[in-house]
């Protein structure tokens, strides 16, 4: 897989969590309480992160908001 530098959050929450956890994308929309196309856009890069997307990451996966952001900012 070609990442670029910085990577896109889509990236960095397929590689790092959803690989790593061993969860699908429809989990993650469930979890995140969004459509599935919504969490398929995110992870393949097609949207980025809003402030409301970022609140929801960090909660489902105890992160912060602002890592979130912050990706998608230096992305």
């Amino acid at each position: 897989m070609e990442m670029y530098n910085p990577p896109h959050p889509g990236k960095v929450l397929k590689e790092l969590y959803l690989n790593e956890y061993k969860i699908s994308v429809t989990a993650l929309a469930l979890k995140l309480g969004v459509s599935r196309t919504t969490a398929s856009e995110l992870v393949n890069g097609k949207n980025g992160v809003t402030a409301e997307m970022a609140l929801k990451l960090a909660k489902a996966f105890k992160t912060t908001p602002k890592l979130w952001l912050d990706m998608q900012t230096q992305y």
